[in-house]
């Protein structure tokens, strides 16, 4: 392909795709194909002679988007969002044009000198901690994904508390049998609803993983309490934690931990690496109604938000801060002959790759800097607001019908959860016997009440779901927390609208009513 075929390839792909975006929300956001649909639709190897583009072309409409789940329909309010834009998407293409390993400050110095840049302008959006900017001793680093960057902490904070415990240890066999014996002992920790990604970092550091308590009824967040408790639990065992996950919007219910009081309680565990996963709601402190969240920050390590799901950056974008950038040098910098140069020995530049785990990285920064500078502040503020006022809406919706719905957890960052009641059933008791209160599900003495209520909630509830999904028209997850099943409904797609979510209630009545009226029969 010369440049003139590129050309004209070009223009044909940028259409499509904007012809894709106009129309996403008329396509069903769940694609109706089964598992290997796409083998017998390609042939068994690759071409022996080049083909024309334009054959290339037709086969994305013909093979491709059959298979594809709709991320960026309005009617797509699963998991949390995957955002796009078209900013975004001509930053990766000047990436992909560029295409540069860009390890070293040398290898292009635009590459590591933007993104300290637009690191530095997102900590300053965000109003975190100034710790966390370059001009002191921390700094950003743009990772894949959050998983990536809690893996990157886990190592780092292993490897700290090695260097603490064995600094008077000189260099040798001994000094590395010691650190073996100390790995063995070590133990991740994380909220029991933080993302799986903490306990998938501490297999893959060779440690141990435990998780924190955040029952309901602190709102499934972890207290300092709670990591306390957990912490001494540990040491009374022989366990050395050396690593915590606190969360700012959890996976399952967008619950913020207990910030400020583990704040306070990690200046009783220094050797604690405090990480705190932001991955979607950390988009959401743009706007200065979130911002009280980020003093306790200045308490932790490291930080991290998620830039492709709720600001417009297209995946994959994670936006890693780390309060001593030494603390990764420390770990990953290790400089064979062939990278040496005359720029990173002179201590002047940032090589990113001492940062990381991967030695290459990609010139991410571009589609940060075009979003940021195409939108404005005001822009993502305004954004971000709108799907918040999209949450408290729906969960207005569902609490007008408390005889179907009840909410586990009201709208945060977007986010509202909820379960299906189940219909009360007819029971017969002796016109004198009184009705009592604590027995509002079966009003017949029974002990196990509550617990026959939950479980008639939880399958209904999954039932309700899974025909809701089935029927293709949206995309939605649910969890379980508690004990308690439930649904979750997030709509943050650059499309959302109220008639997209008056919609989806709608079927969800509609699902509702027809399943609790199958169960009452």
């Amino acid at each position: 392909m010369d440049s003139s075929q590129f050309r004209e390839a070009a223009h044909i792909a940028i259409d499509e795709i904007i012809q894709y975006y106009d129309t996403v929300a008329d396509r069903p956001v769940l694609p109706s194909v089964a598992p290997g649909y796409l083998r017998p639709l390609l042939p068994p190897s690759a071409p022996e002679e080049g083909e024309p583009w334009t054959a290339i072309q037709s086969d994305i409409d013909r093979v491709i988007m059959p298979g594809l789940t709709h991320w960026q329909s309005p009617k797509f309010m699963a998991f949390f969002p995957c955002n796009s834009s078209f900013p975004g998407m001509l930053g990766e293409m000047y990436s992909g044009a560029f295409n540069a390993a860009a390890f070293n400050w040398i290898c292009s110095p635009a590459v590591t000198e933007l993104e300290t840049i637009v690191m530095d302008w997102l900590a300053k959006l965000l109003k975190l901690p100034e710790c966390y900017e370059s001009k002191g001793e921390g700094g950003g680093i743009i990772q894949g994904t959050a998983s990536e960057v809690v893996l990157t902490a886990v190592v780092a904070a292993r490897e700290r508390l090695i260097r603490r415990r064995l600094a008077d240890m000189p260099e040798g066999e001994d000094r590395i049998d010691k650190a073996a014996e100390m790995r063995g002992k070590m133990v991740a920790l994380g909220s029991e609803h933080a993302h799986s990604s903490t306990q998938k970092a501490a297999i893959i550091a060779g440690t141990r993983y435990r998780s924190v308590p955040a029952p309901r009824s602190e709102n499934f967040s972890v207290t300092a309490a709670a990591l306390r408790r957990t912490i001494e639990e540990c040491k009374a065992k022989g366990l050395e934690p050396f690593y915590f996950t606190a969360t700012l919007g959890s996976t399952a219910t967008c619950a913020v931990d207990d910030l400020a009081g583990i704040a306070a309680l990690a200046a009783d565990y220094p050797d604690i690496w405090i990480h705190v996963d932001a991955a979607y709601a950390g988009s959401a402190l743009v706007c200065p109604e979130y911002q009280h969240l980020c003093p306790p920050l200045a308490s932790f390590d490291s930080f991290n938000f998620n830039l492709h799901k709720w600001l417009l950056v297209n995946f994959d974008c994670s936006a890693f801060f780390i309060k001593r950038r030494k603390d990764l040098l420390d770990t990953y910098s290790i400089v064979p002959a062939y990278l040496r140069n005359n720029f990173t020995e002179s201590g002047l530049v940032t090589d990113y790759r001492d940062w990381q785990i991967p030695l290459g990285r990609r010139f991410r920064s571009l589609k940060i800097w075009f979003v940021l500078r195409t939108y404005g502040a005001q822009g993502l503020r305004e954004f971000i607001r709108r799907h918040v006022k999209l949450g408290e809406y729906f969960n207005s919706m569902l609490t007008s019908r408390p005889d179907i719905f009840t909410v586990v957890t009201p709208a945060a960052f977007g986010l509202t959860t909820f379960h299906i009641n189940p219909r009360t059933p007819k029971v017969s008791s002796p016109a004198n016997r009184p009705d009592p209160a604590h027995e509002a599900y079966t009003n017949d003495f029974t002990p196990s009440a509550d617990a026959q209520f939950r479980e008639a909630a939880n399958q209904i509830s999954k039932e309700v779901y899974e025909k809701v999904n089935a029927q293709g028209e949206f995309f939605l997850t649910s969890t379980v927390a508690d004990g308690v099943y439930f649904i979750r409904v997030v709509s943050a797609t650059l499309n959302a609208e109220e008639k997209y979510l008056k919609r989806v209630f709608e079927v969800l009545v509609q699902f509702a009513e027809k399943v609790r009226s199958e169960g009452s029969e």
